[in-house]
C-alpha cells in the first residue's frame, strides 16, 4: 500500500493517457490477427501458413516505418513541455514528408522481396504461391498506414489520444467486415481467398488515413499548432532530427521483430503445421505486445514532457509507475495464456495438428510476457529522454547475438523443434528487459543528480 501511495498520481496519469493508445496501437495488430482468424477458418491450414510467412516478413517493414513515426513524438512532447506550439507544426510538416517518402521506399522493398526473396526460403511451393499477392497487398497498404501514423503520434506528443483510438476501432471492423466478403465471396464477389484480406487491409488503412488527417486539421485544439503547418516547407534539418530519434527506434523494434520472423522462416523449413501454429501463438502475443507499446509510447510522452520541463524527479516517478503497470498487465495476460492454452488457438483453426503445438508455445509465450512488457516499456522512457543509440546496441546484442542464434541452436542442432526456437526467443527477451532497466537507471540518475547539484550551486 505505500508503494501504491508514492505513485497513485503517476498511475492515474499514465493509465489516463495510456489507455486510448493501447487501443489504437493494438489495431495495427488486430489487422493481423483478423486477417488470420478469416483466412484460418474460411481458407485452410495452407493459407494460414502463407499469412504467415507473408507477415513475418511484412512486420519487418512494418515496424520500421512505425519506428520512424515515432521519431516526432518525443520532440512534440517535449517542444509542448516548452511552450514551443510553432516549432509543433513545423515538425508535423517534415514528419508528414518524411514518412510517405519511408512509405514509397518501403513499399518498394516489399515488391522486390515478394519478387525475388519468396521462392528462396525453403518453404512450401504452395504457400509461397499464395503469399505473394497477399504480400504485395500490405507492402502498398503501408503507405497510408504511415499517414494515418503521422497524425496520430503529432495527436499523442501533444496529450489528445481518443480520437486515434476511435478511427482504430472503426478500422478494425470495417477491415473485418470488407476481409469476410471478400474471402468467402459474399454478394455476388467471386471468393478472393487470401487476396481478400489483402485488399480488406488496404481499403481499410486508406479510411482511416483519410479520417485522422481531417480530424487533425478540422479540430480546434490543434489551431494554435497548425499556424506553422506548411507541407512544401520542407527542412532538412528538423527532417533529420526526427531521423535521429525515429531511425534508432525503427532500428530497434527491427532487431526484435526480424529475429521473431527469421524464427518463423526457420520453423517453415520444419513444416507447414509448425509454421501455422506459430502464426497462431505469436499473433496472439502480438496483441499483449501491442499493448504494452502503448504504454511504451504513453510512457514516452510523459517521459518526454518531464524532461522537456527538467523536471527529473517527477520523470522517475512516472517512468517507475509505467513499469508497475505493465508487469501487472503482462502478469494477467501470462495467466490467461497459461489456462486458455488448449482454447484460444480455436480462435483462428479447427486444425487438431496445429491446436496442439500452438497450445504448447503459449505456455512459453506465457513465460516471456512479462520480459517483453518490461523492455518496451524501457524503449519508450529511454526514446522520451532522446536516448536511444545505446537502447539500439542494446537491442541488437539481445535478439541477434542471444535470442536468435540460442533459438536455432536448440531447435535444429539439439532437435528440440519449434519449442527450442521459442525458449532461445525468450531469453532474448528477458537480456532486452535487465540491461535496458540498468541503462534507464544510469541515466535517470544522472540527470537528476546534474540538477540537483546545479539547484544547490544556485
Amino acid at each position: 500500500m505505500t508503494i501504491y501511495q508514492k505513485y497513485k498520481n503517476h498511475y492515474r496519469d499514465n493509465l489516463h493517457l495510456a489507455i486510448p493508445v493501447v487501443i489504437s496501437q493494438v489495431g495495427h495488430t488486430l489487422v493481423q490477427t483478423s486477417d488470420s482468424i478469416i483466412v484460418g477458418h474460411f481458407a485452410g491450414t495452407v493459407s494460414l501458413a502463407a499469412v504467415s510467412l507473408a507477415n513475418s516478413i511484412f512486420v519487418i517493414v512494418l515496424v520500421i516505418g512505425i519506428g520512424i513515426s515515432y521519431g516526432s513524438t518525443p520532440l512534440i512532447a517535449q517542444l509542448n513541455g516548452k511552450k514551443d506550439f510553432e516549432e509543433c507544426g513545423k515538425l508535423l510538416s517534415n514528419s508528414l514528408f518524411l514518412n510517405v517518402l519511408t512509405g514509397i521506399i518501403l513499399f518498394a522493398l516489399i515488391a522486390l522481396a515478394s519478387t525475388l526473396l519468396l521462392d528462396h526460403l525453403d518453404q512450401t511451393a504452395e504457400v509461397v504461391r499464395q503469399a505473394r499477392p497477399f504480400l504485395t497487398l500490405l507492402g502498398l497498404s503501408i503507405i497510408p498506414m504511415l499517414i494515418f501514423n503521422t497524425f496520430k503520434q503529432f495527436a499523442e506528443g501533444l496529450g489528445f489520444t481518443k480520437q486515434a483510438m476511435l478511427i482504430s476501432i472503426w478500422g478494425n471492423l470495417l477491415n473485418i467486415i470488407i476481409g469476410i466478403i471478400f474471402v468467402k465471396g459474399l454478394f455476388g464477389i467471386a471468393p478472393m481467398g487470401i487476396k481478400g484480406v489483402g485488399y480488406s487491409t488496404l481499403i481499410d488503412r486508406c479510411v482511416m488515413a483519410i479520417v485522422m488527417g481531417v480530424y487533425v486539421f478540422r479540430s480546434e485544439r490543434f489551431k494554435k499548432y497548425l499556424k506553422s503547418f506548411i507541407l512544401t516547407r520542407i527542412n532538412w534539418s528538423r527532417s533529420l532530427q526526427i531521423l535521429k530519434i525515429g531511425a534508432p527506434v525503427a532500428l530497434q523494434y527491427t532487431f526484435e521483430i526480424s529475429a521473431f520472423s527469421g524464427a518463423a522462416i526457420l520453423i517453415g523449413t520444419i513444416g507447414y503445421h509448425e509454421q501455422a501454429a506459430h502464426q497462431v501463438a505469436i499473433n496472439l502475443a502480438s496483441i499483449t505486445y501491442m499493448m504494452s507499446s502503448g504504454l511504451s509510447a504513453a510512457a514516452a510522452i510523459k517521459s518526454g514532457n518531464y524532461f522537456g520541463a527538467k523536471d527529473h524527479h517527477n520523470l522517475r516517478q512516472s517512468a517507475i509507475s509505467s513499469y508497475h503497470i505493465v508487469l501487472i498487465f503482462m502478469f494477467v495476460t501470462a495467466c490467461l495464456f497459461t489456462i486458455g492454452n488448449n482454447l484460444l488457438p480455436w480462435m483462428y483453426t479447427s486444425d487438431g495438428i496445429v491446436i496442439g503445438i500452438a497450445a504448447q508455445l503459449l505456455i512459453i509465450a506465457a513465460l516471456f510476457q512479462l520480459f517483453d512488457g518490461t523492455q518496451v516499456v524501457g524503449l519508450g522512457i529511454l526514446r522520451g529522454m532522446g536516448d536511444v543509440n545505446i537502447p539500439t546496441i542494446i537491442t541488437f546484442l539481445a535478439y541477434w547475438v542471444v535470442g536468435l542464434p540460442l533459438g536455432y541452436l536448440l531447435g535444429i542442432p539439439l532437435h528440440l523443434g519449434v519449442k527450442g526456437i521459442w525458449y532461445g526467443l525468450t531469453l532474448g527477451l528477458m537480456t532486452s528487459a535487465i540491461l535496458l532497466f540498468f541503462r534507464f537507471q544510469f541515466i535517470s540518475k544522472k540527470h537528476r543528480d546534474k540538477t540537483v547539484i546545479i539547484v544547490a550551486q544556485d
